[in-house]
């Protein structure tokens, strides 16, 4: 039997290396490793795993939501792993390995994960609501700004921010008939994609009709 880890952070900016060192500290003989949102299945390495593994192997994850973030998702993967013999050992959830009955320690097992589960997927639900009725206040009070542009004035990119400032100066200098590049030209000698230069140029007409004529 081989241990088999699973480690998973969202951004590239986060860092794996607890994940890892507890997975080594379970005896994890291989780890599959990315970072990658969990909002889908759709991940390389997960999917590497799901292939690799085989019967009486074991698979181990810090925590559930590592494989994935919605109860659909934890329900194929957990029935893959199944499927293919192995069996799922959760660190942060209660270990049954002293019951020596391997079907009473599955069953048990299962019935954990699948609170979990519920509760998890609750839990996601109650925070979409907040999220969502912290919204209408806000914009009820006048204080919702929206998702900050990938491209625009307060973009946390300062290269996106830089594009986005440029893009604006030269599509002034364009209205006003000082430039003679197309917007494609445009676009190009930016490194961006027209969409995104037309969608920029949309942006900028968006905040200059919000800004009061005495101060523009």
């Amino acid at each position: 039997m081989s241990k088999i880890g699973y480690a998973r952070v969202s951004t590239r900016d986060q860092n794996l290396a607890r994940q890892i060192e507890q997975l080594h500290d379970a005896g994890v003989n291989k780890i599959f490793q990315e970072k990658l949102s969990g909002k889908n299945a759709d991940r390389p390495q997960l999917k590497a795993m799901l292939d690799y593994i085989r019967d009486d192997d074991e698979v181990v994850v810090l925590s559930l939501d590592r494989l994935g973030r919605n109860s659909h998702d934890l329900t194929d993967i957990i029935e893959t792993i199944r499927h293919r013999g192995a069996q799922l050992n959760v660190l942060n959830l209660p270990s049954f390995a002293s019951i020596e009955d391997p079907n009473l320690r599955n069953l048990i097992t299962t019935i954990i994960v699948e609170l979990y589960k519920y509760i998890a997927q609750e839990e996601r639900e109650t925070i979409k609501i907040r999220q969502q009725q912290g919204i209408e206040i806000a914009k009820r009070q006048g204080k919702y700004k929206g998702k900050i542009r990938e491209y625009g004035p307060h973009s946390p990119n300062r290269q996106k921010r830089y594009i986005y400032k440029e893009a604006c100066r030269l599509l002034n200098r364009k209205k006003d008939g000082d430039e003679t590049l197309t917007k494609r030209q445009i676009a190009r000698m930016l490194g961006i994609a027209p969409v995104t230069l037309y969608r920029i140029e949309k942006y900028q007409a968006e905040d200059l009709a919000n800004v009061p004529p005495s101060e523009r």
